[in-house]
């Protein structure tokens, strides 16, 4: 990580500020004429904007001698700043803009993520009709429905909200597309066989708030799991799990008893409102977000607007499941 050196020149009566600002950092102070003082603060790069913000609420900048600068100095030798910048190193997180660059991928439509999406519905659509489990879950190892909830989550936390939308955007065309497809395949199949209601798709017909905490907890846990390296494949069948089978019973019980399709597909939103909500709470506690000051703050409010508005149609959903 790069250092950055900020010369600050300030009115010798307000160097007491600067000295409570820079006190435990690097830094060299020395009188210069016309009853000043120039302070020399050497920082890592992603210290900058932040001390910066401290100083500039120091000191008063309507003084024209009053004067800050930042500067990129070739090369520093010191034993002190070289401990600094290894121990920045040793607790260096992946950057935010490599796991932006992570996300771009599910921020646009791909026909390839909507393809396995309908072949996993497919699968899953089979599983519940011959009432096999390893069916089911052989669907959810295909079904790649992590990748856009991980994208907004990142988004709205490093305040994109454009991008963020967009992965949902996304997310919800690919279970509308599962829905339409289990639907117009389950219209198809009855005209042949007749069909059962079997208790894997009887299982999706209850709604209850447990499953709503459920989401939550997979939600916050997946993306635990992928900052820690966990690969996304893993962590996606739990998503899988909570998103793919209902939105399937939905598209089956649109066409075999229309009376009951409001409870899948009322499972199949809260289970994605609360994947939503649990991702989006990982942040925080990850402690991962914009570098620069004005962009920490513009990303904290979004975080409370999206945070406020989902907490509003969990508890929505939640009065409708009951109704």
């Amino acid at each position: 990580m790069k250092m950055k050196k900020i010369t600050v020149i300030v009115d010798k009566d307000e160097s007491s500020k600067i000295e409570s600002v820079t006190e435990e950092l690097i830094h060299y102070a020395h009188s210069i004429g016309g009853g000043h003082v120039k302070y020399e603060i050497y920082v890592l790069e992603d210290k900058v904007d932040e001390l910066l913000k401290e100083i500039q609420n120091s000191i008063d900048l309507r003084k024209k001698e009053n004067i800050i600068a930042v500067s990129s100095p070739d090369f520093v030798i010191s034993s002190s700043l070289q401990r600094a910048e290894k121990k920045a190193k040793m607790a260096e997180k992946s950057p935010v803009e490599e796991l932006i660059s992570s996300t771009i991928k599910y921020t646009k439509l791909d026909p390839l993520y909507l393809l396995l999406t309908s072949i996993a519905g497919v699968i899953a659509l089979a599983g519940l009709f011959l009432n096999n489990i390893a069916v089911i879950i052989g669907a959810m190892l295909l079904s790649p429905l992590l990748g856009p909830i991980y994208a907004f989550a990142i988004n709205i936390a490093v305040g994109r909200p454009r991008d963020g939308f967009k992965s949902i955007g996304n997310l919800i065309l690919y279970l509308s597309t599962v829905i339409l497809i289990s639907y117009i395949l389950t219209l198809f199949l009855s005209q042949f066989i007749a069909l059962p209601i079997t208790p894997e798709i009887l299982l999706r017909l209850i709604n209850s708030p447990v499953y709503l905490f459920i989401a939550l907890l997979l939600g916050f846990a997946a993306v635990l799991a992928l900052s820690k390296g966990v690969p996304e494949s893993i962590g996606g069948i739990a998503i899988a799990a909570a998103l793919l089978p209902p939105a399937v019973v939905a598209g089956i019980m649109l066409y075999m008893d229309a009376t009951q399709f409001l409870a899948p597909f009322l499972l199949t939103l809260e289970n994605v409102v609360g994947l939503m909500t649990g991702a989006l709470l990982a942040f925080p506690v990850l402690k991962i977000g914009p570098r620069r000051y004005y962009e920490k703050e513009k990303a904290r409010k979004f975080m409370l607007r999206v945070t406020v508005v989902l907490a509003s149609l969990l508890v929505l959903l939640i009065l409708l499941s009951f109704l």
